[in-house]
Protein backbone atom coordinates (compact mmCIF):
# COMPACT_ATOMS: atom_id res chain seq x y z
CA UNK A 1 0.00 0.00 0.00
CA UNK A 2 1.50 3.48 -0.99
CA UNK A 3 2.09 6.06 1.82
CA UNK A 4 0.49 9.08 1.38
CA UNK A 5 1.16 10.55 4.47
CA UNK A 6 4.74 10.38 6.39
CA UNK A 7 5.31 12.05 9.43
CA UNK A 8 8.38 11.33 11.99
CA UNK A 9 9.04 12.61 14.90
CA UNK A 10 7.21 16.06 14.53
CA UNK A 11 8.17 18.52 17.12
CA UNK A 12 6.79 22.20 17.07
CA UNK A 13 7.61 24.63 19.81
CA UNK A 14 6.60 28.13 19.57
CA UNK A 15 8.21 31.30 21.73
CA UNK A 16 7.13 34.25 23.29
CA UNK A 17 9.02 36.77 25.22
CA UNK A 18 9.01 36.29 29.70
CA UNK A 19 6.62 38.73 30.74
CA UNK A 20 8.18 40.62 32.88
CA UNK A 21 6.39 42.29 36.55
CA UNK A 22 6.71 45.96 37.97
CA UNK A 23 7.29 49.02 37.15
CA UNK A 24 7.69 49.17 32.76
CA UNK A 25 7.34 45.75 32.80
CA UNK A 26 6.09 46.13 29.35
CA UNK A 27 8.97 47.81 27.65
CA UNK A 28 10.98 45.70 29.92
CA UNK A 29 9.53 42.34 28.32
CA UNK A 30 9.71 43.73 24.62
CA UNK A 31 13.55 44.39 25.28
CA UNK A 32 13.80 40.68 26.95
CA UNK A 33 15.71 38.22 25.36
CA UNK A 34 14.39 35.81 27.78
CA UNK A 35 11.99 34.02 26.49
CA UNK A 36 9.34 31.54 27.52
CA UNK A 37 8.90 28.26 24.76
CA UNK A 38 5.89 26.03 24.42
CA UNK A 39 5.43 22.16 22.39
CA UNK A 40 2.48 21.82 20.63
CA UNK A 41 3.53 19.24 19.20
CA UNK A 42 5.65 16.66 20.62
CA UNK A 43 7.49 13.57 18.57
CA UNK A 44 4.29 13.27 16.48
CA UNK A 45 5.20 9.82 14.02
CA UNK A 46 1.73 9.25 11.15
CA UNK A 47 1.45 6.91 8.16
CA UNK A 48 -1.52 7.33 6.06
CA UNK A 49 -2.22 4.83 3.20
CA UNK A 50 -3.55 5.65 0.27
CA UNK A 51 -6.96 5.82 0.22
CA UNK A 52 -7.21 5.61 4.23
CA UNK A 53 -10.11 8.10 6.19
CA UNK A 54 -8.12 8.76 9.85
CA UNK A 55 -9.97 10.51 12.62
CA UNK A 56 -7.47 12.56 14.32
CA UNK A 57 -9.07 13.40 17.92
CA UNK A 58 -7.77 15.09 20.99
CA UNK A 59 -9.19 17.88 23.28
CA UNK A 60 -9.01 21.78 22.62
CA UNK A 61 -4.95 22.71 22.66
CA UNK A 62 -4.08 18.94 21.84
CA UNK A 63 -1.78 19.56 18.68
CA UNK A 64 -4.43 18.72 16.05
CA UNK A 65 -5.01 22.14 14.28
CA UNK A 66 -0.75 22.46 14.52
CA UNK A 67 -0.06 19.14 13.11
CA UNK A 68 -2.48 20.02 10.15
CA UNK A 69 -0.83 23.19 9.32
CA UNK A 70 2.18 21.55 9.30
CA UNK A 71 1.28 18.83 6.95
CA UNK A 72 -0.47 21.44 4.75
CA UNK A 73 3.13 23.33 5.07
CA UNK A 74 1.34 26.53 6.51
CA UNK A 75 3.97 25.98 9.65
CA UNK A 76 7.35 24.52 9.26
CA UNK A 77 8.37 22.09 12.00
CA UNK A 78 10.93 22.67 14.74
CA UNK A 79 12.55 19.11 14.01
CA UNK A 80 11.30 16.12 12.39
CA UNK A 81 10.31 14.62 9.26
CA UNK A 82 7.27 15.11 7.21
CA UNK A 83 5.89 14.08 3.31
CA UNK A 84 3.18 14.50 1.30
CA UNK A 85 2.55 12.58 -1.75
CA UNK A 86 6.53 12.36 -2.20
CA UNK A 87 7.13 16.28 -1.16
CA UNK A 88 7.94 18.32 2.03
CA UNK A 89 5.17 20.34 2.22
CA UNK A 90 7.20 23.50 3.45
CA UNK A 91 9.79 23.39 1.26
CA UNK A 92 7.67 23.31 -2.06
CA UNK A 93 4.00 25.29 -1.04
CA UNK A 94 3.06 25.64 -4.58
CA UNK A 95 3.60 21.87 -5.76
CA UNK A 96 2.04 20.78 -2.41
CA UNK A 97 -0.47 22.41 -2.36
CA UNK A 98 -2.01 20.93 -5.95
CA UNK A 99 -1.86 17.70 -4.22
CA UNK A 100 -3.93 18.90 -1.51
CA UNK A 101 -7.48 19.90 -0.43
CA UNK A 102 -8.64 22.00 3.52
CA UNK A 103 -11.07 23.34 4.90
CA UNK A 104 -10.00 24.68 8.20
CA UNK A 105 -13.63 24.82 10.27
CA UNK A 106 -14.83 28.53 10.19
CA UNK A 107 -12.24 29.97 7.93
CA UNK A 108 -13.50 30.41 4.67
CA UNK A 109 -11.30 30.27 1.35
CA UNK A 110 -14.48 31.79 -0.62
CA UNK A 111 -14.71 35.59 -1.61
CA UNK A 112 -18.00 36.33 0.28
CA UNK A 113 -18.80 39.75 -1.69
CA UNK A 114 -19.25 36.91 -5.00
CA UNK A 115 -21.53 34.14 -5.94
CA UNK A 116 -20.11 31.05 -4.75
CA UNK A 117 -20.27 30.11 -8.40
CA UNK A 118 -17.80 32.70 -9.08
CA UNK A 119 -15.86 31.98 -6.45
CA UNK A 120 -15.69 28.42 -7.48
CA UNK A 121 -15.00 29.67 -10.87
CA UNK A 122 -11.63 31.67 -9.55
CA UNK A 123 -10.67 28.73 -7.46
CA UNK A 124 -10.85 26.53 -11.10
CA UNK A 125 -8.23 29.12 -12.74
CA UNK A 126 -6.35 29.51 -9.88
CA UNK A 127 -5.37 25.48 -10.23
CA UNK A 128 -5.61 25.52 -13.91
CA UNK A 129 -8.84 23.71 -14.58
CA UNK A 130 -9.88 23.91 -18.27
CA UNK A 131 -13.59 24.94 -18.55
CA UNK A 132 -14.97 21.57 -19.53
CA UNK A 133 -12.99 20.11 -15.99
CA UNK A 134 -14.15 22.78 -14.10
CA UNK A 135 -17.87 21.93 -15.05
CA UNK A 136 -17.83 18.74 -15.10
CA UNK A 137 -16.30 18.51 -11.73
CA UNK A 138 -18.75 21.68 -10.68
CA UNK A 139 -21.94 19.73 -11.86
CA UNK A 140 -21.23 16.59 -10.30
CA UNK A 141 -20.89 18.46 -6.87
CA UNK A 142 -23.49 20.71 -6.58
CA UNK A 143 -25.71 16.95 -7.37
CA UNK A 144 -23.92 15.48 -4.97
CA UNK A 145 -24.36 18.63 -2.08
CA UNK A 146 -27.40 19.44 -3.41
CA UNK A 147 -25.86 23.26 -4.19
CA UNK A 148 -28.15 24.95 -6.79
CA UNK A 149 -30.28 26.81 -5.53
CA UNK A 150 -27.82 28.67 -3.79
CA UNK A 151 -25.12 28.75 -6.19
CA UNK A 152 -25.40 32.24 -7.58
CA UNK A 153 -26.11 33.31 -4.03
CA UNK A 154 -23.37 35.84 -2.54
CA UNK A 155 -21.01 33.95 -0.16
CA UNK A 156 -21.68 36.22 2.63
CA UNK A 157 -25.51 35.42 2.70
CA UNK A 158 -25.46 31.61 2.75
CA UNK A 159 -26.30 29.52 6.18
CA UNK A 160 -23.40 28.03 7.59
CA UNK A 161 -24.26 24.96 6.27
CA UNK A 162 -24.07 26.08 2.46
CA UNK A 163 -21.04 28.08 3.22
CA UNK A 164 -19.13 24.75 4.17
CA UNK A 165 -20.48 23.11 1.29
CA UNK A 166 -19.18 25.67 -0.45
CA UNK A 167 -15.33 25.96 1.00
CA UNK A 168 -15.58 21.64 0.77
CA UNK A 169 -16.12 21.51 -3.26
CA UNK A 170 -13.37 24.81 -3.26
CA UNK A 171 -11.09 22.33 -2.02
CA UNK A 172 -11.92 19.32 -3.60
CA UNK A 173 -12.61 21.35 -7.36
CA UNK A 174 -9.26 20.01 -8.58
CA UNK A 175 -9.75 16.37 -7.57
CA UNK A 176 -6.64 16.82 -4.90
CA UNK A 177 -5.27 13.06 -3.84
CA UNK A 178 -5.34 14.66 -0.47
CA UNK A 179 -8.08 16.45 1.89
CA UNK A 180 -7.78 17.92 5.13
CA UNK A 181 -10.54 18.61 7.21
CA UNK A 182 -10.56 20.44 10.46
CA UNK A 183 -13.54 20.67 12.37
CA UNK A 184 -16.21 20.31 8.83
CA UNK A 185 -19.42 20.00 10.76
CA UNK A 186 -18.78 22.50 13.61
CA UNK A 187 -22.04 24.38 14.37
CA UNK A 188 -24.32 22.39 11.46
CA UNK A 189 -27.32 21.33 11.73
CA UNK A 190 -28.27 17.68 11.49
CA UNK A 191 -28.84 17.51 7.60
CA UNK A 192 -26.27 19.41 6.42
CA UNK A 193 -23.69 17.14 8.87
CA UNK A 194 -25.15 13.88 6.99
CA UNK A 195 -24.87 15.87 3.57
CA UNK A 196 -21.45 16.56 3.86
CA UNK A 197 -20.27 12.87 5.42
CA UNK A 198 -21.85 11.35 3.12
CA UNK A 199 -19.99 13.89 0.53
CA UNK A 200 -16.84 12.62 1.72
CA UNK A 201 -18.02 9.25 1.77
CA UNK A 202 -18.60 9.14 -1.73
CA UNK A 203 -14.88 10.96 -2.71
CA UNK A 204 -13.25 8.48 -0.63
CA UNK A 205 -14.77 5.66 -2.89
CA UNK A 206 -15.01 7.04 -5.88
CA UNK A 207 -11.60 9.14 -5.83
CA UNK A 208 -9.84 7.30 -3.87
CA UNK A 209 -9.08 10.64 -1.63
CA UNK A 210 -7.20 9.97 1.25
CA UNK A 211 -8.98 11.73 4.52
CA UNK A 212 -7.22 13.32 7.61
CA UNK A 213 -10.25 14.60 9.85
CA UNK A 214 -9.88 16.23 12.94
CA UNK A 215 -13.05 16.99 14.98
CA UNK A 216 -14.94 17.11 18.21
CA UNK A 217 -18.34 15.50 16.51
CA UNK A 218 -18.18 11.55 17.49
CA UNK A 219 -20.25 10.47 14.88
CA UNK A 220 -18.37 12.19 12.38
CA UNK A 221 -15.47 9.18 13.66
CA UNK A 222 -18.18 6.24 13.88
CA UNK A 223 -19.56 6.99 10.62
CA UNK A 224 -16.35 7.73 8.24
CA UNK A 225 -13.21 6.54 9.50
CA UNK A 226 -12.03 3.14 10.09
CA UNK A 227 -9.03 4.31 11.96
CA UNK A 228 -8.33 6.46 14.88
CA UNK A 229 -5.55 8.89 16.06
CA UNK A 230 -5.74 10.45 19.84
CA UNK A 231 -3.44 12.86 20.55
CA UNK A 232 -3.28 15.08 23.96
CA UNK A 233 -0.56 17.20 24.63
CA UNK A 234 1.07 16.98 21.41
CA UNK A 235 1.92 13.71 22.16
CA UNK A 236 -0.04 10.55 20.51
CA UNK A 237 -2.56 8.53 23.07
CA UNK A 238 -3.73 5.94 20.25
CA UNK A 239 -3.27 4.69 17.06
CA UNK A 240 -5.33 1.68 15.53
CA UNK A 241 -9.05 0.88 14.89
CA UNK A 242 -12.04 1.55 16.69
CA UNK A 243 -12.93 -1.61 17.45
CA UNK A 244 -9.17 -2.02 19.07
CA UNK A 245 -9.74 1.46 20.72
CA UNK A 246 -12.85 -0.08 22.50
CA UNK A 247 -11.61 -3.49 23.43
CA UNK A 248 -8.09 -1.44 25.20
CA UNK A 249 -10.21 1.51 26.90
CA UNK A 250 -13.10 -0.03 27.50
CA UNK A 251 -13.62 -3.83 27.48
CA UNK A 252 -17.02 -3.76 28.88
CA UNK A 253 -20.15 -4.23 27.43
CA UNK A 254 -23.79 -3.10 28.98
CA UNK A 255 -27.45 -4.39 29.49
CA UNK A 256 -30.38 -2.37 30.09
CA UNK A 257 -33.17 -3.82 31.88
CA UNK A 258 -36.66 -2.38 32.51
CA UNK A 259 -38.74 -4.14 35.75
CA UNK A 260 -40.60 -3.21 38.36
CA UNK A 261 -38.63 -3.53 40.99
CA UNK A 262 -34.49 -3.36 41.06
CA UNK A 263 -32.31 -3.24 44.59
CA UNK A 264 -29.96 -0.43 44.43
CA UNK A 265 -27.93 -3.01 46.73
CA UNK A 266 -28.21 -5.69 43.88
CA UNK A 267 -25.38 -7.97 44.21
CA UNK A 268 -24.60 -10.34 40.65
CA UNK A 269 -21.62 -12.06 39.88
CA UNK A 270 -19.83 -10.87 36.68
CA UNK A 271 -22.50 -7.64 36.55
CA UNK A 272 -22.04 -3.99 37.83
CA UNK A 273 -25.03 -1.65 38.27
CA UNK A 274 -23.65 1.76 37.05
CA UNK A 275 -27.20 3.58 36.55
CA UNK A 276 -30.38 3.17 37.71
CA UNK A 277 -33.52 5.51 37.11
CA UNK A 278 -37.54 5.61 37.17
CA UNK A 279 -38.93 4.85 34.00
CA UNK A 280 -42.69 5.33 34.08
CA UNK A 281 -44.23 2.90 36.41
CA UNK A 282 -40.80 0.95 36.72
CA UNK A 283 -37.23 1.40 36.87
CA UNK A 284 -34.56 1.04 34.34
CA UNK A 285 -30.82 -0.84 35.39
CA UNK A 286 -27.41 -0.37 33.63
CA UNK A 287 -25.70 -3.16 34.21
CA UNK A 288 -22.11 -3.49 32.94
CA UNK A 289 -20.25 -7.12 32.30
CA UNK A 290 -16.67 -7.98 30.97
CA UNK A 291 -17.98 -10.13 27.76
CA UNK A 292 -14.11 -11.81 28.61
CA UNK A 293 -14.94 -13.07 31.62
CA UNK A 294 -18.36 -13.53 31.68
CA UNK A 295 -20.40 -14.17 28.19
CA UNK A 296 -23.38 -12.28 27.59
CA UNK A 297 -25.93 -15.16 27.31
CA UNK A 298 -24.85 -15.95 30.88
CA UNK A 299 -24.79 -12.27 32.14
CA UNK A 300 -28.52 -12.25 30.22
CA UNK A 301 -29.52 -15.48 32.13
CA UNK A 302 -28.11 -14.37 35.62
CA UNK A 303 -30.28 -11.18 35.46
CA UNK A 304 -33.50 -12.75 34.55
CA UNK A 305 -33.02 -15.49 37.01
CA UNK A 306 -32.84 -12.72 39.95
CA UNK A 307 -35.74 -9.63 38.09
CA UNK A 308 -38.59 -9.60 36.39
CA UNK A 309 -37.56 -8.10 33.81
CA UNK A 310 -40.54 -6.37 31.38
CA UNK A 311 -37.47 -5.43 28.40
CA UNK A 312 -34.04 -5.56 27.73
CA UNK A 313 -31.64 -4.25 25.50
CA UNK A 314 -27.90 -4.78 24.98
CA UNK A 315 -25.10 -2.53 24.14
CA UNK A 316 -21.31 -1.62 23.61
CA UNK A 317 -19.98 1.55 24.41
CA UNK A 318 -19.84 4.18 21.62
CA UNK A 319 -16.57 5.80 20.23
CA UNK A 320 -17.57 8.80 22.52
CA UNK A 321 -18.03 7.00 26.12
CA UNK A 322 -14.63 5.26 24.83
CA UNK A 323 -12.62 9.13 24.36
CA UNK A 324 -14.65 10.65 27.31
CA UNK A 325 -13.06 7.94 29.53
CA UNK A 326 -9.79 8.64 27.86
CA UNK A 327 -9.41 11.98 28.94
CA UNK A 328 -11.19 11.43 32.52
CA UNK A 329 -8.67 9.09 33.09
CA UNK A 330 -6.22 11.44 32.35
CA UNK A 331 -7.81 14.88 34.14
CA UNK A 332 -8.24 15.36 30.38
CA UNK A 333 -11.38 18.18 29.86
CA UNK A 334 -12.87 16.80 26.43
Amino acid sequence: MLRVIIAENLVKEFSRPRRAVGRFAGVRSFFSTDRVVSRAVDDVSLRIDDGEIVGYLGPNGAGKSTTIKMLTGILVPTSGHVEVEGIVPWKDRRANARNIGAVFGQRSQLWTDLPLRESLELIAKLYGLSPEDHRRSLEGFVDLLDMGPFLDTAVRSLSLGQRMRGDIVAAMLYRPPVLYLDEPTVGLDVVAKARIRDFIAEQNRTEGTTVLLTTHDIADIEQLARRVVIIDEGRILYDGGLDALRVRYAPFREIVVSASEIPESISLEGLELTRLVPAGDELRGTFRFDPAVLPAPAAIGRLTGALEITDLSSREPSVEDVIHRIYTDRGVAP
